[in-house]
């Protein structure tokens, strides 16, 4: 059976979650190609902050940053692409764009592989920069978006008698109503009640819905 239990209330909320302005971090340690692409992010009406190294970036870094890095391969210390590894080990979810003189496939996969958004090769023109900024701040609000969602499913959840996250669990696993009542030993109308105040609890409207939230949830 799926167990579904209630969820500690230690993940940032959906205050919080949303509430950060999106900013655009650039991180290279060529100072003319920091300027540059600063010029272009500010021509877009967004928050822009700039790093001449990795190493300074993840110092001042906020993990619940929202908005986008744009970094490049190749810097002193640190790669952009060591970088992004890091980033991605430590949980940090903030979408990368990759800006390197040297595209190769391998880099290219590799970058990918960790979810970049796209690799741009030097030099870039203007609106193909732009338009990877764009992507990559709605990828960052999307993923927010279903942060938030799955932030509030959990407390609905938490709002779930211990006797009606039994009949989820159930549920969840695909089991007919009379199955379920037969394996907790209650009456079939006593699980169509629980059933029902299931789904007005979690503000689900499917047994489809709710299996996915679940699962969601979990992630």
């Amino acid at each position: 059976m799926v167990q579904v239990d209630s969820y500690p209330s230690t993940e940032t909320g959906p205050t919080e979650l949303m509430s950060n302005e999106p900013t655009v971090f650039i991180v290279d340690d060529d100072e003319g190609a920091r300027n540059s692409v600063r010029a272009l992010v500010r021509s877009m009406g967004v928050a822009v902050e700039t790093f001449s190294s990795a190493e300074s970036f993840l110092e001042d870094l906020d993990p619940e940053s929202s908005g986008c890095l744009v970094t490049d391969v190749r810097m002193l210390g640190m790669s952009g692409i060591e970088l992004q590894e890091k980033m991605v080990s430590e949980g940090v979810k903030l979408p990368v764009i990759i800006i390197t003189a040297h595209a190769e496939t391998a880099l290219t996969v590799r970058a990918v592989k960790q979810g970049a958004v796209t690799v741009l090769e030097k030099p870039c023109r203007d609106y193909e920069l732009y338009d990877a900024i764009r992507a990559a701040l709605n990828q960052d609000m999307e993923n927010r978006e279903t942060v938030r969602e799955r932030f509030l499913f959990r407390e609905k959840v938490n709002s779930l008698s211990d006797q009606e996250r039994e009949v989820m669990g159930l549920m969840v696993d695909g089991l007919a109503n009379k199955v379920i009542a037969r394996r907790i030993n209650v009456s079939v109308r006593t699980v169509e009640n629980r059933r029902q105040r299931i789904f007005e609890k979690t503000e689900t409207d499917s047994l489809a819905k709710l299996i996915r939230m679940v699962v969601e949830a979990k992630q």
